[in-house]
């Protein structure tokens, strides 16, 4: 995974925020429900002592103490209900006090005497001795009818709060991460979905070459920042398809009318150099300018070729045939030139690898690269040539054990007029523009040139293209 791309990035700051929330969502709600538990139990503590003053106590002198303790326990039940209810009168001694409950939350035979700050009530929190309980105390002071004075104390244990709070957290323990994974895997999936339409425009971007500059990107009719980036990618490619049209126009245009001057030029210089009164320091002259002018026509013609063949202007009569046969017919002829510098060359072909394009602009890739094979390796060395299926393209391999390019230079041996070391190129008669030749050529019938090479251990080109498929 990447994890400098947007969507990533996205993912992780949603995933963090979201995380962050469902933190501080948990957190509230359970300080929340802790507050609201232990309040609403104070509210029940204070009601309940508040109905055995009014309702019991206010008229003890006329009832007697044993009806209130009797309407206590059937009112009240404080075993059964696990609350604590203790009476104590004036003078300290206990009118009446609760027992054990049944479930045995607590023990309150550990807590002290009531203990009254002045006559308001209020609420305390109790530790039982020897680890018996907790208590939520409510005490409140009462005065009957009678004038006589008495202290009601009502209690419950903190067991029940605590009982929700640790189900309420461990429901967060465990759906928070769930919920968070959840959230991730959905937010990855819709980023992904909203993300789709640029790896659209990028892989719709990645096609365009200088060569298919005609085509242009999907406009995503969204109305937002991706619709705009589609319009202006679409009208870059314009700008860019307009700059390169006047620019092979001008390649071709520029070419051909160089033609016929330097036709002219030739002919006048040949012309010259026949005369019989001619100086030899003049005829040698002439002769130096024939062959630069003979170097400067090669030039225009390969660059009209690479004009019109970027331009998909260039005639080429497309027919299948046997590009191994090709290859093999090109190597046989290219033999006496390896023989003359001392080089073996062997060839290494298929039985029959069809493919359908121009066979005289093919074969001008075969002379290219073995032309350049053979000029750059020295004597005694080999060029071996290889044509072979891979899937469905053909496969064509011109090795040699040359003196090699180095890696500084690989990125940019198709380009025009690039040449490794200039001087040794014009030494052997080079112009820089036979491989930009041999990548226009295989550009136009759909395939592709690649290199690789070693400094001082010779080269390896090769070229793919289409294989027509077999009726």
């Amino acid at each position: 995974m990447n994890t400098r791309s947007i969507r990533f990035r996205l993912t992780v700051w949603y995933a963090a925020l979201l995380a962050g929330l469902l933190l501080v969502f948990g957190a509230t709600s359970y300080f929340g429900l802790a507050g609201y538990l232990e309040w609403s139990l104070k509210d029940s503590l204070e009601n309940q002592a508040q109905q055995i003053a009014v309702s019991h106590l206010a008229d003890v002198g006329l009832t007697g103490e044993d009806y209130v303790i009797e309407e206590i326990k059937e009112h009240y039940a404080p075993e059964i209900n696990s609350r604590f209810v203790r009476v104590t009168r004036g003078d300290g001694s206990v009118l009446y006090v609760s027992g054990i409950p049944e479930d045995q939350s607590f023990d309150p035979t550990g807590l002290g005497a009531s203990t009254l700050d002045g006559d308001e009530p209020h609420t305390r929190e109790v530790h039982l001795p020897d680890d018996k309980g907790d208590l939520l105390l409510y005490t409140m002071p009462f005065t009957a009818r009678d004038g006589s004075r008495y202290t009601i104390e009502t209690g419950a244990p903190f067991d029940a709060i605590e009982s929700v709070l640790r189900g309420l957290l461990f429901t967060l323990a465990l759906g928070m991460p769930v919920m968070i994974v959840l959230s991730i895997a959905g937010g990855y999936f819709v980023m992904r979905r909203a993300l789709e339409p640029v790896n659209a425009l990028t892989r719709s971007a990645e096609r365009i070459t200088s060569s298919n500059l005609g085509e242009r990107l999907p406009v995503v009719n969204t109305g937002d920042e991706l619709e705009r980036l589609s319009i202006a990618q679409n009208n870059m490619v314009g700008r860019l398809d307009a700059a390169f049209t006047h620019i092979r126009r001008f390649s071709a245009d520029a070419s051909h009318e160089l033609r016929t001057p330097l036709t002219v030029l030739r002919g006048e210089l040949e012309e010259l150099a026949q005369q019989s009164k001619l100086p030899e320091d003049s005829r040698e002259r002439i002769g130096s300018a024939l062959e630069e002018t003979e170097r400067l026509s090669r030039i225009v013609e390969s660059l009209l070729v690479i004009s019109r063949l970027d331009a998909g202007e260039a005639r080429m009569e497309k027919k299948r045939f046997d590009f191994a046969e090709l290859t093999a017919a090109t190597v046989e002829q290219m033999r006496l030139l390896a023989e003359d510098k001392g080089i073996s060359l062997v060839s290494d072909v298929e039985g029959s690898v069809e493919v359908e394009g121009d066979s005289a602009r093919l074969k001008q890739v075969v002379v290219n690269l073995l032309d350049n094979a053979i000029k750059y390796t020295p004597p005694d060395g080999k060029v071996e040539t290889k044509v072979r299926r891979n899937g469905g393209f053909a496969i064509l391999e011109v090795k040699d054990t040359g003196i090699g390019i180095p890696a500084e230079a690989l990125p940019h041996v198709f380009e025009r007029f690039y040449r490794v070391d200039k001087a040794r190129s014009r030494a052997v008669g080079g112009t820089g523009l036979g491989l930009a030749i041999v990548r226009s050529i295989c550009a136009a019938h759909g395939g592709d040139v690649t290199v690789e090479s070693q400094e001082g251990r010779g080269s390896l080109f090769q070229v793919k293209l289409p294989i027509v498929a077999h009726d």
